[in-house]
C-alpha cells in the first residue's frame, strides 16, 4: 500500500522558520521524482520545488527562493522542506508529491499557518 504522510506543520509568526517532512512508503522512494506542492485557501495548488531521486538537482518556485530547501533522504525514504523567513503569504496546505511515469502519488498535507 502506497503512502506519503506529511509531518512538520504549524504555526508560526512571520519570519520564523519550518521543517516539513514526508515519509514514503510501499513503493521505491529512491526512483522518484518528489516535489512539494501548496495550496491556500480558494487557489489551486502550486508546485513549490522538486527534486530528482538523487537528490542533486534541486529547483524552486521564484517565490521561494532563497528562503526554503527541498532535500531527500533514500535510506529514511524521506523528503524535506526546510522553509525560513517565513511570510503570511506562505500560508497554506502543504503536499509532498511522487512520479515516476506513470505513477503518480500525493499526501494528504500538513497545514502551515504564518501570523504578521
Amino acid at each position: 500500500q502506497v503512502q506519503l504522510t506529511e509531518s512538520g506543520g504549524g504555526l508560526v509568526q512571520a519570519g520564523g522558520s519550518l521543517r516539513l517532512a514526508c515519509l514514503g512508503s510501499g513503493f521505491d522512494f529512491s526512483r522518484f521524482l518528489m516535489s512539494w506542492y501548496r495550496q491556500a485557501p480558494g487557489k489551486e495548488r502550486e508546485m513549490v520545488a522538486v527534486i530528482s531521486a538523487g537528490g542533486d538537482y534541486p529547483n524552486y518556485a521564484d517565490f521561494v527562493k532563497g528562503r526554503f530547501t527541498i532535500s531527500r533522504d533514500n535510506a529514511k525514504n524521506t523528503l524535506y522542506l526546510e522553509m525560513n523567513s517565513l511570510k503570511p503569504e506562505d500560508t497554506g496546505t502543504y503536499y509532498c508529491k511522487a512520479i515516476f511515469t506513470p505513477n503518480v502519488y500525493w499526501g494528504q498535507g500538513t497545514q502551515v499557518t504564518v501570523s504578521p
